[in-house]
């Protein structure tokens, strides 16, 4: 397998986008430590699900991402446990949509210090011990916000367009040895989240949820098809892999064609 003998830190994990990434990279034989909330009962089945799915270790932190040294103590773990953290995938992130004039300060907070300064903290955290093994992968899940704009999501849009700086700056830094750092860009995914935005449209505007779905995706997403959590998975495998080990600092949309336009 093509991980086999690596171990993963894939914040936001236990559903949606990052449980996408966990399960391919677990398929590829990486230990992985998931990150987030949920009830307690339900993370360890998915722990003893995906290690025996997998063949692969699985530990779990409930670290708060938006706390710095909880972050740390996170990738701590990990080392103890695995011995080394060769694939860090910061996925973590919130959302909050309202005018700037309106926008909450509290939550302007909260979205800059999950989406971004989180992704700081992590990398800082394992950087060390991959240039001392002169190998790792990180991973930013941007998205298409972090290369265009859209009204009534500031925080969110100037958080991933940070993240998607601070991606080509890790790159830089790194180029020279066998590190590598690049952003995936996803447009619409249909997870758990997205999913209850059709709802909500389907029941506001009493129409069907198969035409609300449509006119979601019909706003942006030119193909009028969401973009899958193995699709995003995939493509993480793919940055981990020799094939990938010169593409450095590139933010690579998975989007339908959102950025075509």
């Amino acid at each position: 397998m093509l991980l086999q003998g690596k171990s993963a830190v894939i914040t936001g994990s236990t559903s949606g986008i990052g449980l996408g990434i966990a399960r391919a990279l677990a398929e590829q034989g990486a230990d992985i430590l998931l990150n987030g909330f949920g009830p307690a009962s339900e993370i360890s089945e998915l722990q003893k699900c995906l290690a025996k799915t997998y063949s692969v270790r699985v530990s779990y932190s409930n670290a708060d991402m938006s706390e710095a040294s909880a972050i740390t103590t996170m990738v701590d773990r990990a080392m103890q446990e695995f011995g080394r953290v060769d694939i860090l995938v910061n996925n973590a992130g919130i959302q909050f949509t309202a005018p700037v004039h309106k926008f909450p300060t509290d939550r302007w907070d909260a979205i800059l210090s999950i989406n971004l300064s989180a992704a700081f903290h992590a990398t800082k955290a394992v950087l060390p011990q991959m240039l001392d093994r002169n190998w790792g992968r990180i991973i930013n899940i941007a998205s298409t916000h972090g290369l265009v704009g859209s009204v009534e999501k500031s925080a969110y849009v100037a958080a991933k367009h940070g993240l998607v700086g601070f991606t080509k700056v890790v790159a830089l830094e790194t180029a020279r040895t066998g590190i590598t750092c690049n952003a995936i860009c996803p447009g619409w995914v249909l997870t758990p989240l997205v999913q209850k935005q059709i709802d909500d449209r389907a029941r506001r505007e009493k129409i069907p949820v198969d035409r609300a779905k449509v006119e979601l995706l019909s706003e942006k997403q030119p193909s009028h098809e969401f973009a899958t959590v193995e699709q995003l998975g995939a493509l993480a495998v793919f940055l981990c892999s020799a094939s990938a080990a010169e593409i450095r600092g590139v933010t690579m949309p998975l989007d339908g064609g959102w950025i075509a336009q």
